[in-house]
């Protein structure tokens, strides 16, 4: 039986092709017992809405009569001085926010005529998000489909569950993009509705997991064996982080862990890490915290890649 069940997402995001096999429509949910340190997508991290702000949008008070300022009741939305715009030159007055006295209450986002303040999402039933990814089903054709990302989609069991089993039954294949941070019975339990598990592997220490990502590894690895042991296709992904996960001793572990899961594994994916995410911590008024960690260089991917594909993986560079 699927259930009509509401979910917590921030975004579906149509032609993907970073998300699973052939061209994706990702639905991306809210919530993680994970807190990378590197996390690209903050507004994942927790299932409340929190406020988004972007400066940019902001047509000022002159054009839209100051309705944040009128809506806040807390005195966090103040003006700022006054600036040129930059449509048509005229001065205006944008506005700025205190996070410290800020509730959350988002009921400045819900007057907002340009978006400037937003939530980072929204609430959607499993039928309005199936209605929403059946439009692109044109393009997925012999490969693609649906992924469920997050955020960590399993914190949202019930959502995630139907949603997969709504495309199941629909003849749609499903990717289910996890941290592998769940209870057994419920991977076992939607195991019959994914067609490929992209699955994180972020570090083989667990102390030193813990301290990067705020959760110890022992579940994440078990779980990851439990799939293989019970027929779950798996496409690894690892992300390669220089001072942290990128020393030699811990890829060879992860490559060595990934061959012990036998031909369950169907590719090894090695994403370099990247900071393109940070615009998005200064919106929702939040401190990057790996300012000093550069990407990796061409020679070290190309040297971790050798490292996967000599133990027989299949592996590749995203």
């Amino acid at each position: 039986m699927i259930e009509n069940v509401t979910g917590r997402i921030y975004d579906i995001q149509g032609f993907s092709v970073h998300d699973g096999p052939g061209i994706r429509t990702t639905v991306f949910t809210k919530g993680c017992p994970l807190h990378c340190l590197w996390c690209h997508s903050p507004e994942s991290q927790y299932d409340r809405f929190e406020l988004s702000f972007l400066p940019v949008k902001c047509v000022g008070k002159e054009k839209c009569g100051g309705l944040c300022l009128k809506a806040c009741p807390n005195g966090s939305v103040t003006e700022t001085n006054p600036e040129e715009s930059l449509i048509d030159h005229s001065m205006v007055t944008k506005v700025s926010i205190d996070r410290e006295k800020c509730a959350i209450c988002l009921k400045c986002a819900n007057v907002c005529p340009s978006k400037a303040l937003s939530p980072t999402g929204y609430t959607i039933t499993v039928e309005e998000a199936f209605a929403r990814v059946n439009k692109d089903r044109f393009f997925f054709k012999k490969e693609g489909g649906v992924t469920i990302s997050g955020g960590e989609p399993m914190q949202q069991f019930a959502f995630t569950l139907n949603l997969a089993k709504k495309c199941k039954a629909n003849g749609i294949n499903v990717c289910l993009d996890t941290t592998g941070f769940a209870p057994e019975e419920q991977l076992l339990q939607i195991l019959p509705y994914v067609d490929l598990f992209l699955y994180d592997i972020k570090h083989m220490d667990s102390k030193k997991h813990e301290s990067f990502t705020a959760a110890p590894n022992e579940r994440i690895l078990k779980n990851a064996a439990l799939l293989a042991d019970n027929g779950g296709a798996l496409q690894i992904r690892v992300p390669v982080i220089p001072k942290l996960n990128a020393d030699r001793e811990n890829l060879i572990r992860t490559a060595e862990f990934c061959k012990s899961l036998g031909s369950a594994v169907k590719l090894v994916q090695l994403l370099p890490y990247h900071a393109m995410g940070k615009s998005k911590y200064t919106r929702m008024g939040l401190s990057y915290k790996l300012k000093n960690v550069d990407p990796p260089d061409d020679l070290t991917m190309k040297q971790t890649l050798e490292m996967f594909t000599s133990l027989g993986l299949s592996a590749k560079i995203r």
